[in-house]
């Protein structure tokens, strides 16, 4: 413990080495469980580490151009802290002084323990806690933590390693190659021709923002994406604002966007051709182009694929004032100064970005055992999607896929302060879910997604029926995890 005396200290917790929580990641959801822990919990004594020299997570490690949120900011961000920006889709570093003001007005920032990964979890039935170890960096010598509880909010994508195909001659390249989740500093684009290949989030975020500088930006994707343009201003909000606390005014926009969100999902999962029709059809009314709305026009339904989220439009301008393109084709070969691609077609570029997607992982990596056998998360089942068949005495973070991740991630941390408190009104050192044999396996996630696909092999399992379903319905889920009952028959308590 002696690397952690200031936050063992700062909690009451001096004569207690095994602390109560500690939290993997100081990014969104790490910064919230704190929070909710000082709200919900406040006798539990917790710390936070993050491999990371910085707080912020995602926010902090992208910085490619134009990095921004993919959701409205009502609701991705915290349920506590009122967004007050007048974007509603902000750019990622006022995400990041977002995130850490939050930690720093709430004494958060003192306790968080940057440059410490940790590589082992090994929980013990005996003792009714978790060793870890933990690497410092600029020390050779790891350290030894012990907790009651493990707090996983570290994601769900490796934070070295992108998805990086392998293109057939991609050594030829004269010109940089570069991939978004590791951009240059540097990197001088201006009036240079540049290829982003790749169609989902990052490439419609970084082709309109490039496109300002550069002599042209060709977006090559190999299938499309669906694409709708929203406000980077939320005028409902701002106009309550005016006569509204900010924090009612917050809340009020932050229910409608929930509200307006789940129905519009609903209607493009019930009524897909209809959905379909429409979002074509309003980008082939930006563009100005029958045609050019073809890019936009993908063969699979609304929502089997994450939609991209574009503000003001930003990208369909671009395209139609000709400072950027979108060309649907598969690459044959790379070249010295460009791309073949297997039309026949062929584009010059000075730069390529790699905007191929992300690696996923689960539990942050860290090697996991549970009484001396090695756990693997993909021969559990998820439990509301929070804890693992299994695992004892852990809380994962892992967000919607059709909506806000901060929005699932508030409603973890206050799952796992009512937890905490129960246990310790009725005694109980450790729970567990407990699969049933009877309740078939199914995806984790029904996305299609090649991110998703790819990681297959190391997702862990949902179930049939609930508890064991991952929920993709916010209000569902305020029922089930906020008010329904703890000790179910499924969590096993002892």
């Amino acid at each position: 413990m002696s690397a952690l005396p200031q936050t063992a200290m700062a909690h009451g917790a001096a004569d207690h080495p095994i602390i109560d929580v500690l939290i993997v990641g100081a990014g969104l959801s790490g910064i919230g469980a704190a929070k909710h822990l000082q709200m919900h919990s406040p006798q539990s004594t917790w710390c936070i580490l993050e491999s990371r020299d910085a707080i912020g997570g995602t926010w902090d490690l992208f910085r490619y151009p134009g990095i921004r949120s993919d959701s409205d900011m009502y609701t991705l961000g915290y349920s506590f802290r009122p967004w007050i920006d007048h974007k509603s889709i902000a750019d990622g570093s006022t995400i990041r002084q977002y995130i850490q003001k939050t930690a720093d007005e709430n004494g958060i920032t003192p306790h968080i323990r940057h440059g410490h990964s940790v590589t082992h979890a090994s929980w013990s039935s005996h003792e009714a806690c978790w060793t870890l170890t933990v690497n410092q960096k600029n020390n050779d010598q790891p350290v030894v933590l012990k907790a009651r509880f493990l707090y996983l909010c570290c994601g769900y994508y490796s934070y070295k390693n992108g998805y990086q195909p392998n293109f057939p001659g991609q050594a030829n390249f004269k010109g940089e190659w570069v991939h978004p989740q590791f951009w240059p500093e540097k990197l001088n684009y201006e009036q240079k021709k540049v290829v982003v290949i790749g169609s989902g989030a990052t490439a419609v975020t970084l082709v309109p923002e490039m496109a300002k500088k550069a002599a042209h930006v060709t977006m090559l994707q190999r299938s499309p994406t669906y694409v709708i343009s929203r406000p980077a201003e939320d005028g409902f909000s701002l106009t309550l604002q005016k006569f509204l606390p900010i924090k009612l005014a917050y809340q009020i926009t932050r229910v409608k966007n929930v509200i307006l969100g789940m129905l519009s999902y609903q209607l493009a999962r019930s009524q897909p051709e209809f959905v379909k029709r429409y979002l074509v059809k309003i980008a082939a009314k930006q563009l100005r182009s029958d045609e050019q709305a073809q890019h936009f026009s993908p063969d699979y339904k609304p929502w089997d694929q994450r939609l991209c989220l574009i503000p003001d439009g930003d990208l369909f301008k671009q395209i139609r004032r000709g400072h950027a393109s979108v060309v649907t084709d598969t690459i044959q070969t790379v070249t010295e100064n460009g791309l073949q691609l297997s039309s026949g077609q062929f584009l010059e570029a000075d730069i390529i970005v790699s905007a191929t997607g992300l690696s996923l992982n689960m539990l942050g990596d860290i090697q996991v055992t549970v009484d001396g056998q090695a756990f693997k998360p993909s021969q559990a089942m998820a439990y509301r999607g929070m804890c693992l068949s299994g695992l004892p005495n852990a809380i994962m973070t892992f967000g919607y896929t059709n909506a806000s991740w901060t929005l699932k991630a508030d409603l973890t941390a206050v799952y796992a302060c009512r937890l905490l408190n129960y246990m310790r009104q009725h005694g109980h050192q450790k729970v567990v879910p407990v699969r049933d044999a009877s309740v078939s396996e199914q995806d984790y996630l029904s996305f299609t997604s090649g991110y998703v696909q790819r990681a297959s092999s190391i997702l862990p399992k949902q179930g049939s029926r609930a508890p064991w379903q991952v929920n993709q319905n916010y209000i569902k889920d305020i029922f089930l995890i906020k008010y329904a009952r703890l000790n179910d028959g499924v969590m096993q308590f002892s």
